[in-house]
């Protein structure tokens, strides 16, 4: 009888420890190149990384199921591409590495990777948004490439108000967190560096309020892959299967030395 209320107990710890590490990770889309030419090809990867620490690094852990997810790239005139069904598992177990998609881009202008997530995990309903930009051009200016600042119409989700495809270091990177469409006022936006670890707590250095309109500022110090998050719970949102939903929002930024 001892040993069954000590197993019942185990058990029960382990499932709350999974079933709350499954709520914690955070789903972001990279992409190999910030800029490219018509025809040249852009990988975008799909990962998943354990934040369990309050998104505290840019460590990989496990590997999202593909079920619930979409995955693809909106291009320049508004045409979306599916890539899910075109990804590639780059791990050797089950659970080890990411998904990866190839994209060849036939027109030039300003494309976003997007990616969505609407899941159970337990009693409670995730719903998540990624994104990540990139310019395709035949010597066509960045400039030229706007749209940036429109919404994708996710649930939550993170709109750059600075453009994605001119960023460099020591300029301020501007970005706006919309939930419902509406401005998401004091949300907590955390800026990781891939490399870097921040310290427990808020992290002055690397992370944010947003302000009334739902917008923050962060300005990197270094050429880098930058990842940017945002989580808010829901708790009044409670349906037949969960009695929460939690959001949570991604966005990648590729941070040059400097601008040409």
């Amino acid at each position: 009888m001892r040993f069954a209320l000590r197993y019942l107990a185990l058990s029960a710890i382990v499932c709350t420890v999974v079933s709350g590490t499954a709520i914690a990770h955070d789903t972001w889309v990279e992409v190999s190149s910030a800029e490219v030419r018509t025809g040249q090809v852009v990988y975008v990867d799909l990962k998943l990384g354990n934040h369990g620490n309050d998104h505290r690094d840019f460590k990989l852990a496990s590997k999202i199921t593909l079920e619930p997810c979409t995955l693809a790239v909106i291009d320049s005139e508004g045409t979306l591409h599916d890539l899910k069904t075109k990804v590639v598992d780059t791990g050797f177990a089950p659970k080890e590495g990411y998904w990866s998609a190839r994209f060849v881009p036939k027109r030039q202008g300003l494309h976003v990777a997007w990616h969505t997530l609407d899941t159970l995990h337990g009693t409670i309903r995730a719903i998540k948004s990624s994104k990540s930009y990139f310019v395709v051009g035949n010597g066509k200016s960045p400039e030229a490439s706007n749209g940036f600042e429109k919404p994708l119409g996710g649930a939550i989700e993170i709109v750059p108000l600075t453009h994605p495809a001119l960023l460099a270091a020591g300029q301020p990177i501007r970005i706006q967190v919309l939930f419902k469409g509406q401005p998401l006022k004091d949300a907590r936006v955390t800026f990781v560096p891939r490399g870097q670890i921040l310290a427990k707590g808020f992290d002055e250095k690397f992370e944010r309020k947003t302000d009334s309109q739902g917008q923050a500022e962060f300005t990197p110090e270094e050429a880098n892959c930058l990842l940017a998050v945002v989580h808010h719970m829901a708790p009044e949102e409670k349906g037949e299967k969960f009695d929460r939903t939690a959001y949570s929002a991604t966005i990648t930024f590729n941070v040059a030395d400097s601008l040409p």
